[in-house]
């Protein structure tokens, strides 16, 4: 069946573009901190991919991207925006432990908290800051691993999972260290980032740094090991409400 889209889903794509491709000193930070890990002819993996915001940064600084993006709407946007570009190759699905499909919950009228994860949603009932939040539809989806699309693409110089609690699925999917990596902390359920991170520390030798919300900029002078990260975690505030987790190797 065509997926038609849903006029709900149009407004909130829509948003997610003035949101993620309308700032110019947020694009500005991107691709400052984003040149910290890749650069000309690198490899990166986006997964969770969204409108493209991160793809285009990635872009910019030379790299070539495997975008990954579940939701039917953001993968139309993702198409209009890079299909002229042959150093972008998009893949319609998601990413987890296994290969097979999964139910994704959609939040149509505002897609960049979609999620597979039925915990996160129950996370956010209630939370302050997630009133009126509403995951009104779900979609079947393809799921891949980072393992598989290492072997179809090659080994990434990075790879930035932002998937809305799903990120330690995403990480049992892969079984060797990578050069530098990200994934997304929320305040309102820190557990997944904290599995995630002692998963990253099991497959090698890494340190940690944190950029918040939408400073793109890290916050830590000295990259720490996993254990120091994980108590700046569990120290957060509630209101730092999410941000991300850089590691790279050594």
């Amino acid at each position: 069946m065509p997926d038609t889209p849903r006029p709900n889903a149009a407004k909130g794509i829509a948003r997610s573009l003035r949101v993620y491709h309308r700032d110019a000193d947020r694009t500005r930070r991107m691709d400052a901190l984003n040149g910290r890990f890749v650069g000309q002819d690198g490899l990166v993996f986006d997964i969770g991919a969204h409108v493209g915001d991160r793809v285009a940064s990635f872009r910019r600084l030379g790299a070539r991207v495997v975008a990954i993006e579940p939701q039917p709407a953001a993968m139309r946007v993702l198409r209009l925006l890079f299909r002229a570009d042959p150093g972008v190759t998009l893949v319609s699905g998601a990413v987890g432990a296994e290969p097979g499909t999964a139910q994704m919950f959609l939040n149509t009228a505002n897609p960049t908290v979609s999620t597979l994860s039925r915990d996160f949603i129950a996370a956010a009932e209630g939370a302050p800051g997630w009133e009126g939040q509403t995951w009104d539809t779900t979609q079947e989806v393809a799921v891949t691993t980072l393992d598989a699309l290492i072997a179809a693409h090659g080994l990434p110089d990075f790879v930035k999972i932002d998937v809305e609690g799903h990120e330690p699925e995403v990480l049992r999917g892969l079984t060797q260290a990578l050069p530098a990596l990200s994934f997304e902390i929320t305040t309102i359920q820190r557990d997944p980032a904290l599995h995630a991170l002692e998963t990253v520390a099991r497959l090698g030798d890494y340190r940690f740094n944190l950029s918040l919300g939408e400073d793109h900029a890290l916050t830590l002078q000295d990259w720490v090991d996993a254990a120091s990260m994980a108590k700046i975690l569990r120290d957060l505030p509630h209101e730092a409400n999410s941000g991300d987790v850089y590691a790279r190797k050594g």
